[in-house]
């Protein structure tokens, strides 16, 4: 049996080695023009660039909308690095940054931090999947709501344990330990399924609670969700938690997951939907799901913030991004599915573009 510390540093390196091939597709940090102005369509204007960083669960989506304004905006780029969630928040509250991510809102404290204000946008939505790594089970695999905390908890540490095996009397489970591949960094996917976690397991609450990081009881920490993703690629018996399009794209094995209703569900674009569609979006845009209702509802769906500053000190740099945004609230929305992301509802597209008109430079 592969020890943790043999596994780790077996598959580390090839881990991060796919994740850096697939962070390295997006546009490199061009530097910024001295004097930026007014943006246009024209090849002749004056380059501007905005710079972001956060977030890695939007990743797949912010690369394609930003590729494509470009193309109708050459004069405009836009460079974003998915680095956590954590990362997007703390750059924003230095300034050194254009606008950050996260997959989860930032709090008041948070926001009081960030001297130009800021602005909590839902750009998006999606939901984050479960996968393993299983000899011979590349599909069917069900966990009921009152076992994969307990996984996690590292409470349930084998493939065949029987609670798993109830749930899958047509699957032969090996005898395997479950190997658990979670974030390293300061992560909102972590965050989506620690509150999930939290909010159907009163154990989990007590012990572990939820956040963009938590002291996770077993498993191997990696960061973003490309590296947690390459990692359970190349492993067999590991199981962790990815964004839904991440899953998609590398044709990942996923769990259906019970949800509140009793129904297994598998994760996709119309069971995020279900989920998020009862949630009510408050006047500062900040709502969660931690369990959602509904007998469709995949159980772990979530929206993603950018984060915008109020004011900008360059006003071509800020009507440029009110710009950018409003092109990714309205053409942009209709790459989401194709990419594995929920399309944004017309109604919250209104409410967040109606924000995004109040950025002032």
């Amino acid at each position: 049996m592969l020890n943790r510390r043999g596994f780790f540093s077996r598959f580390l390196g090839l881990a991060l080695a796919i994740a850096l091939g697939i962070i390295a597709c997006q546009p490199q940090s061009q530097p910024e023009s001295a004097d930026p102005q007014t943006p246009t369509t024209e090849t002749s204007a004056a380059p501007i660039t905005l710079n972001g960083t956060g977030a890695s669960f939007p990743f797949f989506i912010y690369q394609r909308w930003f590729e494509e304004y470009n193309q109708r905006h050459p004069n405009v780029q836009i460079n974003y690095q998915p680095t956590g969630s954590e990362v997007g928040i703390q750059q924003m509250i230095t300034g050194t940054i254009d606008f950050g991510a996260s997959d989860i809102a930032m709090t008041d404290d948070e926001m009081a931090q960030v001297n130009s204000g800021v602005l909590l946008l839902p750009l998006t939505a999606g939901s984050v999947a479960l996968v393993y790594n299983l000899p011979g089970i590349d599909s069917g695999l069900q966990l009921p709501r009152s076992v994969y905390p307990q996984i996690f908890s590292g409470a349930i540490t084998t493939w065949n344990d029987p609670q798993i095996a109830a749930a899958n009397p047509d699957l032969t489970l090996p005898d395997l330990p479950i190997i658990v591949v979670h974030r390293a960094d300061g992560s909102g996917t972590t965050a989506a399924v620690t509150s999930h976690l939290s909010a159907i397991s009163p154990a989990w609450e007590a012990d572990i609670g939820a956040g963009l990081s938590v002291p996770w009881p077993t498993g191997i920490a990696i960061k973003a969700n490309a590296g947690v993703s390459a990692q359970i690629q190349q492993a067999e018996g590991t199981l962790g938690y990815v964004e839904f399009a991440y899953a998609q794209q590398l044709n990942m094995t996923m769990a259906a997951l019970e949800n509140q209703a009793g129904q297994y569900v598998l994760p996709d674009v119309e069971s995020a939907a279900k989920a998020l569609s009862t949630v009510e979006l408050p006047e500062n845009l900040r709502a969660f799901a931690p369990d959602p209702d509904g007998a469709d509802a995949y159980p772990i769906a979530t929206y993603s913030w950018l984060l915008a500053y109020q004011t900008y000190p360059d006003a071509a740099k800020a009507e440029t991004l009110r710009s950018v945004l409003q092109w990714c609230l309205s053409e942009g929305q209709k790459l989401s599915a194709e990419l594995g992301y929920v399309p944004l509802s017309d109604e919250v597209a209104q409410r967040v573009m109606a924000v995004v008109e109040t950025i002032e430079g």
